[in-house]
């Protein structure tokens, strides 16, 4: 899926809600999500999973096609990991948890 199915699904699923404020609130939400990832913050959606930052440190890498060996700078990598619903989910198993 992507963005724009995203803000079509949502905005059929809410016909009291215009598509250009559907979109807003999509765009916001991503937004939201990337500023806090950059500050290095983790965002945490329960039942779905978790965005963070991991740092990858400096390291000598090698050039696959030559052989020759390179330095690669540290750097920061966006991370998901998944909420235990949605694993549970995607595995077919239905809500286990108790209520």
């Amino acid at each position: 899926m992507i963005r724009s199915e995203l803000i079509q699904i949502i905005a059929d699923e809410n016909p009291h809600l215009y598509q250009r404020d559907v979109e807003r609130i999509v765009n916001t939400v991503f937004e939201e999500i990337t500023e806090a990832m950059a500050r290095g913050d983790r965002v945490e959606l329960r039942g779905f999973g978790a965005f963070s930052v991991k740092k990858r440190d400096a390291r000598t890498g090698r050039n696959p096609r030559t052989g020759e060996t390179v330095d690669v700078e540290e750097k920061f990598v966006p991370f998901f990991k998944t909420g235990k619903l949605l694993r549970d989910r995607l595995n077919g198993l239905e809500n286990t948890e108790e209520e």
